[in-house]
Formats: structure tokens, sequence, C-alpha cells
């Protein structure tokens, strides 16, 4: 069965990678890219400082946390306990790939990127009001186009990108969880 899922993890990613243009490229290089997203990250914090003034400390701690959790996982434990190689290495690939730039690590399973764009996505998403539902579901389109560009570079296979956003959104529910804890135990944090 394991077999099974391999195959089809390399079905899926040859489809998914076979969709090249130089436009898409370009757009999915700079989604991939981390130090372009800091204006991004600088904005939001700025953002959360100035509208939940007290109550913001506790979120970018969480958020924080879910996301390191999520990279210490993926990339601290994961990749160097199954040492699956990312398709850019894999010989048996190689002619059948588009790596567009660079291929980064010799190993990806799972997705750094996929875990650390939804560990914020979804803790986000989770602890605040609904009235953010717009910034909600572009964080979440944030999330999903970081984590395809990764197959559309040539640098994961589908399973180590779906297994990475599991990964992330799993550290920021258990995150998000601790929010209204913290904020109700302190009252330093309630505005």
């Amino acid at each position: 069965m394991l077999e099974k899922l391999e195959q089809l993890d390399r079905e899926a990613f040859l489809y998914l990678n076979d969709m090249h243009s130089p436009f898409w490229d370009t757009v999915m290089i700079f989604m991939s890219e981390k130090l372009v997203w800091i204006p991004f990250y600088l904005a939001l914090i700025g953002y959360l400082v100035w509208r939940y003034r007290r109550q913001s400390i506790p979120m970018l701690l969480l958020v924080v946390i879910a996301i390191g959790l999520s990279d210490f996982i993926a990339s601290g434990i994961m990749k160097p306990y199954f040492m699956r190689l990312r398709p850019c290495h894999d010989a048996s690939l190689s002619e059948f790939i588009n790596i567009v730039e660079g291929c980064g690590g010799r190993f990806g399973f799972i997705s750094s990127h996929a875990a650390n764009t939804f560990a914020l996505a979804v803790f986000f998403n989770l602890i605040l009001s609904d009235r953010y539902f717009i910034f909600k579901v572009i964080l979440i389109v944030w999330a999903v186009v970081v984590t395809y560009s990764r197959i559309y570079l040539g640098v994961h296979f589908p399973g180590d990108v779906l297994l990475g956003a599991l990964l992330g959104s799993c550290m920021a529910y258990i995150c998000a969880l601790a929010y209204p804890v913290l904020v109700n135990k302190y009252p330093y944090f309630r505005r």
C-alpha cells in the first residue's frame, strides 16, 4: 500500500510540475521566496499591535510558537528521519521534471514552507473574529499558493506539502487553543 501511495504521489507530482510558462515561473519563484514576505509579516505585526494592543502579545507569541514547532518538526525531525529525496534530487525523475530555480536541501519530506505558511494562516483563521473573513480567505489562498509553488518548482512531492500543511494546521490548532486561556488567565492581556 505504501508503494502505491508513493507511485500516486509521483504521478501527481509529474502532472502538477509540468504546467510551466515563463510568467508562472516568475510568480512561483516569488511566492516561494522567504525574504519577500518580510514586509507582509511586518505589516501584519504592526496591524495586530495597533488593533489589539496588549492582546497582540499572546497572539504573536503563539503564532511564533506554532511556526517554530512546525519548522522544527518538519526540518529537524521528519526530513532527517525519513530521508526522502526531493524530486529534483531523484535521479529516476531527472529527465521528466521542470526545475525552475535551484533545488534546496537533499530531503523534502515534509515541506517546511507548507508547514510554516499553514501554521500562520490557520492560527489567525482560528483566533480572529468573522469580521476578518476576507483577510482569513487571503491567508488561506496565500498558504495554498506558496505550498503549490513548491511542487511547481520541482522541490516537493504533493505528499510532502500536504503533510506539511497538516502539520502546520495541527500546530496552529494547539496554539489557538492556548490563546483564550492566556487572555483569560492574565488580565494584563485584555485591552
